[in-house]
């Protein structure tokens, strides 16, 4: 491929991974307003985003074969066309439960274009490139972050809610149509892959045996941990116990999701140099320092900057450990690439998922929940990695 077809096909795989985000922060800004439109309690509204993420998790597992029996090209377009039609559902619900129902479909839909840019990665690029590439990747998705919810709120300030999820529809309609007229199916379809429930489980079975795949699927899950920790945790961190105002605490926010975007830019440098398997030894060392470093600054109370500037660090890291980790992880599979990039999507999610659980739960009206979740999390992620990749005793990257 030339280095424009290239670029190209980066960003479209960029917008199709920001999907899933996007669809998450842009409506934030408005359960509040489709709680009163309902006549309903806000919990029930958060449910709208409970089947989301269930759909998210469990839903990757669904396209792992199909991509890797039919190709890239035809789950992506069926798998954006169910998007789009449950996102125009969404936006005409009458009720929070329809609401409920459909933003489930519409997770269904957003999975698409989490599992395919992986596999896609692992079809075009080499292991060492496609750690590159999954930096570029994450430099679009971390957009979402920080553009979506300001999105979400300026179409609040002329239009009801509904309109959220037309905007949706809308930019994946468009994404639908750059898929159809650009993107280029490098792997093609395998019909000599069953999509019996059978074997589909001795398939992933057979991927997570993997040494190489098991090590990194989960250093990055445990990584995904910490990031979702303090995304459960945050709201009530910053602004309830520190005092930000919804403001303040959407520009902090903002700026974590900065640092997260910088740091998988330097990982784009640092490539040039080192190998994607030392970097994340480096990274996940770090965890030790950044995570006492955490915990230390609360217990004896330097104060909320100091915890800040811990968090923006592991935060960040998250720029270096998933692009590494995923090109890491998907480069011993070629056949099923599909059902390795099913797997690891779907451990990060449920990984992410425990992690906010365990905050909730710790729950004690202090910061401590998720500064210990996330420390222990970055912990977890070392133990992985030293231990697990002991005994592949050498882990290489092709």
């Amino acid at each position: 491929m030339s280095k424009s077809s290239n670029t190209i096909l980066i960003i479209l795989l960029g917008i199709l991974t920001a999907v899933g985000p996007f669809s998450i922060d842009m409506y934030l800004p408005g359960m509040d307003a489709i709680a009163k439109d309902f006549g309903t309690p806000i919990s029930n509204v958060q449910l709208t985003l409970t089947s989301f993420f269930f759909g998210i998790s469990f839903g990757q597992l669904f396209y792992g074969p199909i991509i890797d029996r039919f190709g890239r090209k035809t789950p992506l377009i069926y798998g954006l066309i169910l998007y789009i039609v449950s996102s125009l559902a969404c936006a005409l619900s009458d009720s929070v439960w329809s609401l409920v129902f459909f933003r489930f479909l519409q997770s269904l839909g957003a999975c698409a274009g989490m599992v395919i840019p992986r596999a896609v990665v692992r079809d075009v690029f080499s292991p060492h490139e496609g750690a590159k590439v999954f930096s570029q990747i994450l430099l679009v998705m971390g957009v979402a972050p920080i553009v979506a919810p300001s999105v979400g709120g300026i179409l609040l300030n002329y239009a009801n809610w509904n309109m959220i999820f037309y905007a949706l529809a809308l930019i994946s309609a468009l994404t639908l149509l750059l898929s159809i007229y650009i993107f280029d199916d490098k792997k093609g379809a395998d019909h000599s892959i069953s999509l019996k429930l059978g074997p589909v489980l001795k398939e992933y079975a057979e991927v997570f045996k993997n040494p190489i795949f098991r090590v990194y699927v989960l250093t990055s899950g445990f990584a995904a941990s910490v990031m979702f920790a303090y995304i459960g945790g945050s709201p009530f961190v910053f602004m309830v116990l520190n005092g930000l105002t919804k403001t303040e605490y959407s520009l902090v926010f903002s700026f974590n999701a900065f640092g997260l975007i910088l740091f998988s830019q330097i990982n784009r440098l640092l490539l040039k140099k080192f190998e994607a398997a030392t970097i994340v030894r480096v990274v996940v060392f770090s965890f030790i320092g950044l995570s006492v470093c955490l915990v230390a600054s609360s217990l004896l109370g330097f104060g909320f900057i100091p915890m800040l500037f811990f968090i923006f660090l592991l935060v960040s890291a998250f720029g270096l450990i998933v692009p590494n980790c995923s090109a890491l992880a998907m480069a011993p599979f070629s056949k099923n690439a599909g059902s390795a990039s099913a797997l690891m999507g779907a451990l990060q999610m449920v990984f992410g998922a425990v992690a906010t659980a365990a905050v909730s739960i710790l729950h004690d009206g202090t910061e401590y929940p998720m500064l210990v979740v996330m420390g222990t999390s970055g912990l977890l992620a070392l133990a992985c990695f030293y231990f697990l990749g002991r005994k592949t005793h050498k882990i290489k990257e092709s």
